[in-house]
């Protein structure tokens, strides 16, 4: 007897980062970082379907293309995780800019890891989706979680923090890609040192702060982006955006992740809207943050017919 295929309609959302802060170059290659994640309403679609069969066979396709693969190799992780075999179909439809520093790609890889084994009537422990994600990139994480979240190391240490209010955002997408590989040694940044670093002495106040005015539900100003100096001194129209953002009402405005999209958040609709006309050159999106709330109901939403309970 032949098992109908499972289907389900994902959506990837995108984050911005609200702080970054680069400490130096860690002994495995990457950087130690200091960040504040927040989801954000832009996202992919994905189309997922699986399919019980003897042997696995993987069909990706996307109009976009996908740096890395990134929505393959998560497939074949989750796949080789739940050692189940079948035919699994995954279409994607980009709308989060590539090379933006939005993490598109990796929100597209945590939607395969948090559907596909539901689909497959399959559960995986967090801890180990935790630690899958991580294989794929050091954003991946955060995506299977959400909200608001401090990310620690190469930002794969998160703990939450209290979810932001509803707020309005512009987000300005130019179509440029910042090399996030080329970013971070323009950084010039050493070997992380042993004992706390002014970063560290600043962002850990910061981050307190934050929380304070997140409980209130308010968001003062964002705290401090390290790549801007360097990205900004190559694209200098990135950071003409980010003032003329600042200029039109945006508290806070600053780039997100390495680039290249620049945000601004907006009090009123009404200034939101005004912002929008003023970038008739530019890729721009209205966008609004979503809590970690939001979010666990999201995938509820996308994932529960085929769930038992919540989970």
């Amino acid at each position: 007897m032949t098992t109908a295929p499972r289907r389900a309609r994902l959506r990837a959302l995108a984050k911005i980062n609200l702080g970054l802060r680069v400490l130096g170059k860690r002994p495995d290659g990457y950087h130690e970082l200091r960040t504040v994640f927040q989801t954000i309403s832009l996202a992919d679609t994905l189309e997922a379907e699986y399919e019980p069969a003897r042997r696995t066979v993987l069909e990706v396709a996307s109009r976009t293309e996908i740096p890395g693969n990134l929505v393959e190799r998560a497939a074949r992780l989750a796949v080789e995780e739940m050692r189940v075999t079948g035919r699994v179909s995954l279409r994607l439809t980009k709308r989060i800019p590539v090379g933006s520093g939005l993490g598109g790609g990796s929100s597209d890889a945590a939607a395969v890891l948090l559907g596909l084994p539901v689909l497959a009537g399959r559960r995986i422990a967090l801890a180990r989706l935790v630690e899958l994600a991580a294989q794929l990139g050091s954003d991946v994480p955060f995506f299977l979680l959400g909200g608001t979240a401090v990310g620690l190391g190469r930002g794969t240490e998160l703990y939450p923090l209290p979810d932001a209010p509803p707020a309005r955002g512009l987000l300005v997408a130019p179509h440029l890609q910042v090399v996030t590989a080329e970013a971070y040694p323009a950084l010039r940044r050493e070997l992380t040192p042993l004992a706390p670093s002014s970063i560290i002495n600043s962002f850990q106040p910061w981050v307190w702060e934050c929380s304070e005015w997140l409980r209130a539900g308010a968001l003062s100003a964002a705290g401090e982006n390290d790549f801007e100096e360097v990205v900004f001194a190559r694209y200098p129209r990135l950071g003409a955006l980010k003032r003329k953002l600042e200029r039109l009402g945006a508290r806070p405005a600053m780039l997100s992740g390495s680039g290249s999209a620049v945000f601004g958040l907006f009090a009123s609709r009404q200034a939101l809207e005004n912002a929008r006309r003023r970038f008739p050159q530019e890729q721009v999106f209205a966008v609004s943050l979503v809590s970690r709330a939001r979010y666990r109901r999201l995938w509820w939403r996308q994932l529960g017919a085929h769930l038992g309970g919540r989970t």
